[in-house]
Parts: C-alpha cells; sequence; structure tokens
C-alpha cells in the first residue's frame, strides 16, 4: 500500500517597503505599515506517518537528518531547531500531549538568511503539513499569528511579524501592525498588466552572503527603546514610504514607485548599523548608474537578497552590470498570488 503524504508549500516575499516597522515595539508604540509581495520560489514540507515509533526529520538545503523516539517534547537544540519547537508546540495545543510518529521533510528554493523570509516562511509550510495531517482549526490570520507565536515567543528568535502574514496570505499585501498583536492585511487588487510590467522591470539579485538578521534587527528595537530619535524618524520614513508606494501601485504608477525605493533605502540604512556595508553600496551604485531607479535589501539587511526596480527596457543593462561584477547572480521570478497551499496524496 501506498504511503499517505501530507504536502505543503509557503511562498517567499520581497519586503517592498516598511520593514523594520513590523518589530516590537515600534509596531505597538507607533503602528507598523508594510508593504509586500509574494513571488514563486517557495519552502516546502511533507509529512509522512510512521508505525515504529520514531520522529525523523530531514532538512534537504543542509543535508540534515535527525531522528528520535516519539515523544511529546524535543529538546530546543540543534540545527533544526524550528522543527523541534514547531512540534513541541503542536503537541501541547494540539494533541493532548499525546507523541506522534512521523517524517519530516523539508526544502527551501533559495538559501536561509538570504532576506526573503525563509524561517517564517518554513515555518508556515510545516504548521501548513501538519494542519493538512491533523485537520487543525486554523484560518489564514490564526495561522501566521500561530506562526509568529511559535517562532518569536516560545523560540526566542528575533525578527518582525511580516514574513509570516506574506508566506500565509500570498500576494500584494499592505498590511498594518498595531499594539497588542493586532494584525491587519488589506490585499491590494493590482491590474494583471501591472503585475507583469513591475515584474518585468524587477531584477533580483542574489549577493550570494548569507547574514543573521537577529543582531540587526535586536539593535532596531534596542533604538526604539533608548528613543534614539535618528533611528526613529528614519523608521517613521520607512512607514511614509510604504504608504506611497501602495498609493503608486494602486495608480499605476511604477515609475513612482521605482524612485520611492530609492528614497526608502536611504532612510532604511539609518535604522540600525549593519544594514548596508561597503559590499552592498557597490551593487547598489553599479544598478543605479546602469540605468535602476532604487532598490533595496529585501529583508534586514547585511546581505541576502536586493531588488530593483528598472523602467523600460533598462533592466537587461541592470542585469549585465551586475553579473559582471561577479559578486553574485541574477534570480528569475513571477510575483505569485496564491499563499500558504495543502494537499494530500500517495507516495
Amino acid at each position: 500500500m501506498n504511503d499517505v503524504l501530507y504536502r505543503s508549500k509557503a511562498p517567499f516575499r520581497l519586503g517592498i517597503a516598511g520593514g523594520g516597522t513590523d518589530v516590537s515595539p515600534y509596531s505597538d508604540l507607533y503602528g507598523g505599515a508594510i508593504l509586500n509581495v509574494t513571488i514563486n520560489l517557495f519552502a516546502h514540507a511533507t509529512i509522512r506517518p510512521l508505525t515504529n515509533g520514531k520522529i525523523r526529520f530531514v532538512h534537504i538545503n543542509d543535508n540534515i537528518v535527525e531522528e528520535f523516539s516519539a515523544t511529546n517534547k524535543l529538546p530546543l537544540e540543534g540545527p533544526l531547531l524550528l522543527q523541534h519547537g514547531i512540534y513541541n508546540s503542536i503537541i501541547s495545543h494540539y494533541n493532548s500531549e499525546q507523541p506522534l510518529s512521523f517524517e519530516l521533510i523539508t526544502s527551501m528554493d533559495v538559501p536561509s538568511g538570504s532576506g526573503l523570509g525563509t524561517s517564517s516562511t518554513l515555518v508556515v509550510a510545516i504548521l501548513g503539513a501538519f494542519t493538512e495531517w491533523l485537520k487543525l482549526p486554523l484560518g489564514r490570520y490564526d495561522m501566521a499569528h500561530y506562526a509568529y507565536e511559535i517562532e518569536r515567543i516560545d523560540l526566542k528568535m528575533a525578527g518582525g511579524k511580516q514574513d509570516q502574514y506574506a508566506a500565509t496570505f500570498g500576494g500584494v499585501n499592505f498590511m498594518e501592525f498595531l499594539e497588542n498583536d493586532r494584525v491587519i492585511v488589506n490585499p491590494l487588487r493590482i491590474s494583471e498588466d501591472i503585475l507583469q510590467e513591475w515584474a518585468m522591470n524587477t531584477i533580483l539579485f542574489y549577493t550570494n552572503k548569507q547574514r543573521c538578521s537577529s543582531k540587526i534587527i535586536e539593535e532596531q528595537a534596542e533604538n526604539v527603546k533608548k528613543q534614539n530619535n535618528d533611528s526613529i524618524e528614519a523608521m517613521h520614513n520607512v512607514k511614509r514610504e510604504a504608504f506611497r508606494m501602495k498609493n503608486c501601485l494602486l495608480r499605476d504608477e511604477l515609475r513612482e514607485l521605482g524612485k520611492a525605493l530609492n528614497t526608502s533605502w536611504e532612510s532604511k540604512k539609518k535604522m540600525a548599523k549593519g544594514i548596508s556595508n561597503e559590499f552592498i553600496d557597490r551593487i547598489y551604485e553599479t544598478a543605479i548608474t546602469n540605468g535602476a531607479l532604487g532598490g533595496k535589501i529585501s529583508g534586514a539587511g547585511g546581505g541576502g537578497f536586493m531588488f530593483f526596480y528598472c523602467p523600460g527596457n533598462s533592466s537587461y543593462k541592470v542585469a549585465e552590470a551586475l553579473t559582471n561584477l561577479n559578486i553574485g547572480k541574477i534570480h528569475h521570478f513571477e510575483f505569485c498570488e496564491k499563499g500558504l497551499t495543502t494537499w494530500t496524496t500517495k507516495g
């Protein structure tokens, strides 16, 4: 008899504007605003129930395999910390502390630490597979908030809230983050021709440098706690640009969106040290010199993916110039309108 497999996939996102304003305490004190869009690169998860009393984790990207005897609590340590934390929470909240026996296989279409919300998107994908298997009563808001709680509260991993909601909802979204963990997701209705033009004019460039976002995010939070006026004003500016870029999209003003990206990037660099550096500045200046109107790091900063808006036919020249730097590579992509997807099949 074929094994039953419970599968899921969740899309990664480009953080277009407002990144960092979804992080407490800024979002609690001033309210955060984020514009993001998901792309056709995914985190994948598959659960295969076992009958041998074992728990087996396989993470394809890093070739990591872990195996345990079925238990109601796994140690919160090791390279697959996310998997351990998710399992512990599922058992505690939804399985009456009773152990489960299964194999969980995970993979991602991009490297971890690449600025596309990798860890949070992987959490959403894994939760999706468990939800498909155990028929958990989780709506989209419930799923995103549950993923946030596991990563930020249970595992105490520094970060914001946008990634979990982007991966769950999918598409182009303007998100508002308010006090007491209130989140409002506003899907934007963008015409298909504008989406196609936006994607065609956007260069996605991987710097070949992975980074740990937690230090940058922790510094941002500390700057707010200490009332660092320069940093807080930079966050205010980044938030204002998120509203501006939302309006640019709704009005079909893509050139203005490109210009706003540049303004937002200048403000984002002032939010914390380490967001940019000489390496990133060189990439950015190369893109601008060859025709890009604006761009930014996707994520907290320090490395990972960058993207640039290149009007008309300038994307070809920008892509060639970035490729000639020999320090990274272009990734082709399309925007993805669907968020978390789950299904059941037989192996």
